[in-house]
Formats: structure tokens, C-alpha cells, sequence
């Protein structure tokens, strides 16, 4: 059937159950519930040895679905769950579902199901209820898998030999599915919907094409409705010819398939296939996405107050323009397509012509990651002209907030521009993202933590401030205060012309984290908040080391410095003797997730002697430093926070503890500037350096995917800050703001003079 037999062009929500197939499970709650299994399933390293898999298959096929055949009472399938090796295959088996149905007729003369236990104590409990039966029948058989060279299987039937393909084959299925947005229910609500929809296309139009291929939100659906056979093959009923054509996890995709999906939804829906978090499977990504983020179960850094999570979407971008638009003329080519955001980073203009559009099909213009505080994006059809000759003239404008797209049928919207221009916007929903701090300069401060300044003297009553301590102001990614940072370096006070403040002893000068923002007395004048949440105090180090910090976090931190090496020379080790939980390791460079693979150099690189290349090499790694936790979980590592010390910027994932990474950070550059006897992370600035005003350009706020880049795109404000630190956050990533003027950047007698600092810092 042509789309043109059936009905007219249908949105996704206004199809009924009766139009579609009706789903006998809740798959929203099994879709969740599969997440988790996957996701447990891919960290199990154990599970995935073929010794291992050939005995979970040899359990499965010998013992469990036996079992579970004998416990299965008609159409009901009783609430006990197998072990995990043995639901493992279980799964993988049903993912071929003509394959299992032939299975389990042949052998049990009916197809076995699957209980639908979504909820956490019930799994315990089917789990739990599977053990008795499980002993009472198979007292000589261990509940779990227990594989050693012993039980080593000589020969291998040729059904175990096809399970042992399947499993294989789905080893890393999780992979397709592990950003964090998978999980959270608006989007298995959206998802949800669209595979109805998938499902209504196929129902009604599949002669159309011979091939289906789905997008990712699909295939999480088409999956999880596999995986409980009974109820996917009532649903399915009578469309098996069609389901046939639906293209799989792990098949070949041919670009020519994907089109003609995409041009069957479009007639039907009249929106675009593919969406945020929802690309078309088997698309050939040349380059990763430029952000890492993964499911995290727990925020350890929610115990401080100062802090705010920051959350991040996916925003996808299509553009169509209307059938009845005339070919473009001279005046209409000069038409474009600008994008802005509502909040966050009022310098960001992304500019697209239209003649880059056809009213034939939707096409992606712009493909974002975009924090959830920027509130939306507005889009404007401008023309070029107007007023004055370089500038622009608005012809009209629409606006997108993020809240109604969470609101949205599919977390899709499309409107139109200036009667000629249709916009479909997509998002995912905001999940939780790594945090990002940046230290900046402020004003040195007494022992109580009050700002040196006549202001805090004259309100104590001109009794003078005792000690003298470097200050950094800790700022979020929205610019937030959150931490002060201090480095006690001075004791004493001082008078006009009697006294000065002393240098104090080495071993005392120690590194104070405060949790919270100054209080402001006067302008820029203030106290330090009163909390202390770390401490690092340097310690005499043992033999064949520079540094040794004891930080209040329970780790000993060592450091190493070999100047004559022709690399950084840099080595550290880092133990806790409180935990032995996971150890830590500090690496040099922007390692794992972090790396920044250079693609573009090329011709440019072409005649550059290889030495030349690793000094370009060593001095763009130069400050950076990725922590690294290996556990029982992660047997080979996990980066859980990237830290540049000459700059004092870190990122971090929620598991990872911000005061802990702030003092690595701070003892690191402390340990350097005495090793190197230079100010490496310019300590000795002792006034806040103006910046670029909150909501300019903020950092983080607005990152392109790398599939949308263009020589139109080249800010580093719109990449991670790692791929292009010192344009981003160093001094020259403010060069059109002006400084303070140099009567305030001058350092008070008060204070105590450079030498005081230099002798604190460096000597």
C-alpha cells in the first residue's frame, strides 16, 4: 500500500490502539528495567569469557528452561528470575524471535515467557524464590555459575555453537544505549510513542520499502518487546513477514535504507525521523561526540550546599521549507537562519542560509549539547542588507524553551518562520553532568578569613589583622561562588612604619578549602565563609621525592620532578590508608574520555620532523592531569575528573568528591612552583582579574557536535575547555574586556610585599 491509499498525514500522538498494535507489555517499565540489566551485564567482565558463556549456555539449555517450562502454567509464566549468566542468555536467545519460538516448540511443544517484574524488591524476591526451587531440583548444581578448568566442556553441540553467536554478537549491546538520558522516563514515554508509530508505518506501509531501519529510541523498544516472547508475538501477530525487514542491532546499514525510512516517516508524520537521542542505527560516526557522560547513581558532592549540579540536553535541530516557497531569488538568497540561546552565552550567533534547505525533506541543521539553565533557543529568519550594509534585518523570530519540549508529544516541536520556513526542534532530557570549577585570584586575607583592607579594619575598630593567606575564589559553571581557597603564607600584622608580617614555617603552611561564597561587606570587600571542608598540610618527603601533602580527605599525595627529562618529568602517587575501596592514579595528559585526537593536521604535518611533533605534543598535554579510579567495578580504570593546574580548572562527574579534587589541584601547583622556584599557576596575583561578564560567552553552556562543525563554528567557547584551554580560560580568553585599572591591581604595604609571597610560594 502506497502512503497515498491510506489516510492523510497523522501525528504520532493521535494514533489510537486501535489503529496500531496494541502492546501487552508495560514497556516503558521493562525498557527501564532492561537499562539496568545491560548496564550490569557489560560491567560483569566474568560473564563474557567463552569458557564461561558455553557453561551459562549449557545451565540455560540443560536446566533453567526445563525448569521454567515445568513451572509455566498457560499463558502465565511464573514470577521467579534465573541467575544472572543464565538470564543473560535467556535474553540474547529471544532477540531472535523466530529462532527462540522454533526452540521452545520443538522442545516443549509451546513457547515459554518471561514474567514482567520491573520492580526492585520483587526481582530480589523472584530471584530469591528461583534459588529454593532451584536447589530442591538440582541439588548437585550450584545456583551460580561456577565455572573453573574443571567443568571445561570438550565438545559443543551445534544449537550451543549458534547461543554462543548470539551472545557473542550482543556482548556490548549496552554500548548503543548508555548515555544517561535512556533511563529517565520522558524519554521511554517518547520512546514509546514513536515505536507505535514505528510500528503503524510498518503495519500500513511496508510495502514501501524492503528494508526498515530504526532509529536508537526504536530499537531500545523493538528489543525490550523481544525480550518477552509471549507477549511480542501476540502483538506482533501476523505481521512477521513485515517485522523481517526491520534492519537489527548489529546489521549492516545501507545508507539508501536509511533515506527511504526516513522519506516513508516523513510522508506519514510529516516530521523528521531521526531527533535528539535518536539517530538512525548503522550511521557512520567519523568522529566521537564531543562529550563524555554516563549513568551515575550517586552525587557524593550533594552534602555541599555551594554546590549545584549541572545538567545537560541534547538539542537536534531540522529545517524544511514550505512547498510553496518560490525558487529563491537574488533578494531571498541573502536569507539565513540564526540561532540564539534565551539565557547563557549572548554572544553565540549561529548563522545557516536557507538556501542550505529544500522543502523536500527535513534536513539536520544544527546538532547541540546545550546546559538546561540556557532555558531555550530562539531562531530568527534575518536578511542580509537592511539598515546598514555588513549588518542584518529581522524578518521574524520564533522561540523554543526547553520546558515545553519536555512537555512535548516525542520531545519533538515544529513551527513555522515567516510563512516559508518550518523548524522541528528536539531535545533529550537534562541529566546530571560533570561539574566544572575554575579558581580565579581574589584579595589576600587575614587568619579569620576577612579580606586585608582598610574597610574590615576601620569595622575592627582599628585593631589589626593578624596573618596572611593567598586567596582563590572557586566559581561554578554558571559562575557561582562556591569555595574559597587559601594558602596560609604570612603570620603577623602590620603597623605603619613598625611592624611587618613574617613568613611562617614551612610545615605550616597548609591549603584551607571554605564551602561557600564571600560575604560582602563594602563593593569587593569581605569574609571568608566559616566552614573549612579540607585541609592539605605539606609533610617532609621520603626519599627519591620533592613533595609529600597530607590532605584531609584520608590521601597521601607524593610528587616527583625530573627537570632533566626531556618530557614534564612529573610522577605522583597517591594511597589512602583509610579506604582500600578503589585506588587512585594521577596521569599526565588528557587520557581515556579526555583525549584529544588531532584529525585536521594532515598536510600541515606533513614535512614536521617527528621530534617537532612530540614537543607540540608534550606542550599541549603540559598541566593537565587525569584521575583515574580503578575498583572492583572498573578492574582497568575510569577517568573521574581532568584537572589543568597552571589554570586551576577541573572537571569532574558527580562520584567524584569536588573538595578532593581542589586540593590535588592546589598541592600539585604549590609542590611545582617550589620545585621549578617559578610562579607556575600565578599565585602571587593577588586581586580578582576581571572577566568576561556572566551570560557573554560561558563556558560549557552551548557545545556543538562535531557532525554540525563548519568554518562558520570555530569558537572554543562552543568545544569542550580541554580541546582549547588557554584560549577558554586563560588570560587571552578575555582580550577585549579591559582589566582593572592599576591604582586598584596595586598590592597595599598592608598586605605585606612581594617577597613575603615569593618566599611563601616559591623559595
Amino acid at each position: 500500500m502506497s502512503t497515498s491509499d491510506g489516510a492523510s498525514m497523522r501525528s504520532l500522538s493521535e494514533i489510537s490502539e486501535e489503529e496500531t498494535l496494541r502492546l501487552s507489555v508495560d514497556l516503558v517499565a521493562a525498557a527501564r528495567r532492561n537499562l539496568g540489566f545491560l548496564r550490569l551485564v557489560n560491567e560483569s567482565l566474568w560473564l563474557h569469557q567463552t569458557p564461561t558463556i558455553l557453561e551459562s549456555i549449557r545451565r540455560y539449555d540443560e536446566l533453567w528452561m526445563p525448569l521454567i517450562s515445568d513451572l509455566s502454567d498457560g499463558s502465565s509464566p511464573p514470577m521467579i528470575l534465573p541467575p544472572l549468566d543464565i538470564e543473560w542468555v535467556w535474553y540474547c536467545h529471544t532477540l531472535n524471535p523466530v529462532g527462540y519460538r522454533q526452540y521452545c516448540e520443538s522442545r516443549f511443544y509451546t513457547l515459554i515467557g518471561k514474567a514482567a517484574i520491573f520492580n526492585e524488591e520483587n526481582e530480589e524476591y523472584a530471584l530469591n524464590r528461583c534459588k529454593e526451587i532451584w536447589i530442591q531440583r538440582y541439588p548437585t548444581e550450584p545456583f551460580e555459575n561456577e565455572y573453573d578448568d574443571s567443568t571445561l566442556q570438550t565438545s559443543v553441540s551445534t544449537f550451543h555453537e549458534y547461543l554462543l553467536k548470539e551472545v557473542t554478537k550482543q556482548r556490548h549491546l549496552f554500548t548503543k544505549f548508555s548515555e544517561p538520558y535512556y533511563s529517565e522516563i520522558v524519554y521511554l514515554i517518547a520512546a514509546r510513542q514513536r515505536y507505535k508509530g514505528f510500528l503503524y508505518m510498518m503495519h500500513r506501509f511496508g510495502d514501501s520499502c524492503s528494508v526498515l531501519v530504526p532509529t536508537s529510541d526504536i530499537l531500545l523498544m523493538w528489543i525490550t518487546h523481544q525480550s518477552y516472547p509471549t507477549a511480542y508475538t501476540l502483538d506482533t501477530k501476523g505481521l512477521e513477514e513485515e517485522m523481517r525487514k526491520v534492519v537489527g542491532a548489529w546489521e549492516a546499514v545501507k545508507k539508501e535504507d536509511i533515506g527511504d525510512t526516513e522519506k516513508l516517516w516523513d510522508r506519514i508524520f510529516d516530521q523528521p525521523y531521526e531527533k535528539a537521542g535518536g539517530l538512525a542505527i548503522g550511521k557512520a560516526v567519523d568522529v566521537k561526540p564531543p562529550i563524555y557522560w554516563e549513568v551515575t547513581d550517586t552525587d557524593v558532592n550533594a552534602k555541599y550546599s555551594s554546590m549545584l549540579p549541572r545538567f545537560l540536553l541534547e538539542v537536534c535541530l531540522t529545517v524544511k521549507l514550505k512547498p510553496k516557497m518560490k525558487t529563491l531569488s537574488c533578494d531571498a538568497s541573502k536569507e539565513f537562519l540564526r540561532l540564539q540561546m534565551v539565557r547563557c552565552h549572548r554572544e553565540l550567533k549561529i548563522d545557516r542560509p536557507l538556501s542550505n534547505f529544500t522543502s523536500q525533506r527535513w534536513q539536520k541543521a544544527l546538532h547541540l549539547y546545550c546546559e538546561f539553565g540556557t532555558k531555550g533557543m530562539v531562531l530568527e529568519v534575518r536578511q542580509r542588507g537592511g539598515g546598514c550594509i555588513k549588518g542584518s534585518r529581522l524578518r521574524e523570530s520564533v522561540t523554543f524553551l526547553w520546558n515545553d519540549l519536555l512537555r512535548a508529544p516525542s520531545l519533538n516541536l515544529a513551527k513555522e518562520i515567516d510563512q516559508k520556513v518550518r523548524v522541528a526542534t528536539s531535545i533529550t532530557p537534562p541529566v546530571q553532568a560533570s561539574y566544572l570549577l575554575k579558581c580565579v585570584p581574589d584579595r589576600v586575607s587575614d587568619d579569620s578569613g576577612a579580606m586585608i583592607s582598610d574597610v574590615i579594619l576601620r569595622m575592627n575598630q582599628y585593631h589589626p589583622q593578624e596573618g596572611r593567606w593567598l586567596s582563590r575564589t572557586v566559581l561554578d559553571h554558571a559562575g557561582r561562588e562556591c569555595f574559597v581557597i587559601r594558602f596560609r603564607v604570612g603570620g603577623g600584622f602590620w603597623r605603619r612604619g613598625a611592624e611587618t608580617p613574617s613568613a611562617v614555617k614551612w610545615e605550616d603552611r597548609i591549603i584551607e578549602i571554605r564551602e561557600g561564597r564571600w560575604s560582602y561587606v563594602a563593593g569587593s570587600i569581605g569574609r571568608a565563609p566559616e566552614k573549612v571542608v579540607g585541609i592539605a598540610k605539606p609533610k617532609d618527603p621520603p626519599e627519591g621525592w620533592h613533595a609529600h601533602w597530607n590532605l584531609s580527605t584520608g590521601y597521601e599525595l607524593l610528587v616527583r620532578w625530573e627537570s632533566s627529562r626531556s618530557s614534564s618529568g612529573l610522577s605522583f602517587s597517591l594511597t589512602n590508608q583509610q579506604s582500600t575501596d578503589s585506588m587512585v592514579k594521577l596521569l599526565e595528559g588528557r587520557q581515556m574520555q579526555y583525549e584529544v585526537k588531532k584529525s585536521g593536521l594532515g598536510e600541515e604535518t606533513e614535512h614536521v620532523p617527528n621530534e617537532k611533533l612530540k614537543q607540540v605534543e608534550v606542550r599541549e598535554e603540559d598541566g593537565f592531569i587525569t584521575v583515574v579510579r580503578f575498583s572492583e567495578d572498573s578492574p582497568v580504570g575510569k577517568a573521574t575528573a581532568l584537572l589543568n593546574w597552571k589554570l586551576m580548572v577541573v572537571e569532574f562527574t558527580p562520584e567524584e568528591d569536588a573538595v578532593f579534587i581542589l586540593l590535588l589541584c592546589m598541592s600539585i601547583v604549590r609542590s611545582l612552583s617550589e620545585m621549578k622556584k617559578e610562579d607556575v599557576g600565578s599565585l602571587l596575583v593577588r586581586r580578582r582579574i576581571k572577566e568576561a561578564k556572566i551570560g557573554d560567552r560561558d563556558w560549557g553552556s552551548v557545545i556543538v557536535h562535531t557532525s554540525s562543525y563548519s568554518p562558520s563554528i570555530c569558537s572554543p567557547y562552543l568545544q569542550p575547555w580541554y580541546w582549547n584551554v588557554q584560549a577558554v580560560m586563560g588570560s587571552q580568553g578575555v582580550d577585549n574586556i579591559p582589566r582593572l585599572p592599576a591604582p586598584v591591581l596595586t598590592n597595599t604595604p598592608a598586605e605585606g610585599g612581594d617577597k613575603l609571597y615569593k618566599h611563601g610560594i616559591i623559595d
